[in-house]
């Protein structure tokens, strides 16, 4: 049972003729993704060529809007290449196009503009994930944004993340040692933004092809605290986590615009306390995340 997405997900994807959109297109598509429509405004009637899993060639056509490329092709997910001052309207753009998935890659959208976007989903159908995060991959099945595929093995464990780079790294791990992946999902590492640990975690806690989970954290916000509660009161299954930013000064923004301790909140020990008291095994170090994770199960 896969998480969010599988073989059969049909996928538009917005800004797919910029440099982004198309180079991580075209990955997507080769690995076997079903990207089935293209969406540029002005650029409708065009194509979109890339190479299959087989070295065959594929053509996806562009459409202006996303309610065209829904409508004629049937895609239910839309990822969103856009640049930072559009690509809030693009998501709302695909809501109401009726997409049940937004995944969100663009990096350094105005908090501002997350703010309405967040306002304006809620109680609506669509799920957001991102923004500034590397997407969404069910190994073998389904690769949706800008994650490397071959580090990925299918399998049984979960992978959920605010760091893009943390999971390659966790998974690298984890496809060395044997364990493979059902799904890996990155939340993103922006302050206001869709899907959070909890909503990956209650995935990960309904669905039998997952049998333990790998969360990676790090400083800012309550998010993993969160998650804490959520694992001590719920979760049935092993959980292993890492928090980044052990070092990081107060008041310091690290990589994410989310990674910022203030207010003496945020810290790096208070989620790793959390965590521990919920019953997660927290790895001292990123290179002992995957071990950490195996000697639970």
């Amino acid at each position: 049972m896969a998480i969010l997405v599988d073989k059969n997900t049909r996928i538009v994807v917005q800004g797919i003729t910029g440099s982004a959109g198309s180079f991580h297109t075209g990955q997507c598509i080769e690995y076997g993704t079903q990207i089935v429509a293209g969406c540029t405004p002005g650029r409708g009637g065009e194509t979109f060529e890339a190479q299959g899993p087989k070295g065959e060639k594929v053509k996806v056509p562009v459409f202006d809007t996303v309610a065209e490329a829904v409508k004629k092709t049937e895609a239910t997910v839309a990822c969103v290449f856009v640049p930072a001052l559009f690509a809030a309207d693009a998501i709302l753009e695909a809501a109401d196009a009726g997409c049940e998935l937004v995944v969100c890659i663009t990096e350094g959208i105005p908090v501002m503009d997350m703010i309405r976007t967040r306002r304006a989903l809620l109680g609506g159908s669509t799920r957001l994930l991102g923004p500034n995060c590397p997407g969404v991959i069910t190994p073998g099945a389904c690769k949706l944004g800008i994650m490397p595929g071959h580090i990925h093995r299918a399998g049984n464990i979960g992978v959920v993340s605010r760091s893009g780079t943390l999971t390659y790294e966790a998974v690298g791990q984890l496809t060395a040692l044997g364990l493979g992946q059902s799904t890996c999902i990155g939340i993103g590492g922006d302050p206001v933004a869709g899907l959070d640990f909890v909503d990956v975690l209650k995935m990960f806690n309904a669905d039998p092809d997952t049998h333990g989970v790998m969360m990676m954290g790090e400083i800012g916000g309550n998010a993993e605290e969160l998650a804490a509660e959520y694992i001590k009161a719920h979760m049935k299954k092993p959980v292993a986590g890492f928090i980044a930013g052990t070092t990081a000064p107060p008041g310091k923004r690290m990589g994410h615009a989310g990674a910022i301790i203030s207010g003496g909140k945020g810290t790096a020990a208070d989620k790793i306390a959390a965590l521990q008291a919920a019953g997660v095994k927290v790895a001292p170090t990123p290179a002992e995340m995957g071990a950490t994770l195996k000697s639970m199960l």
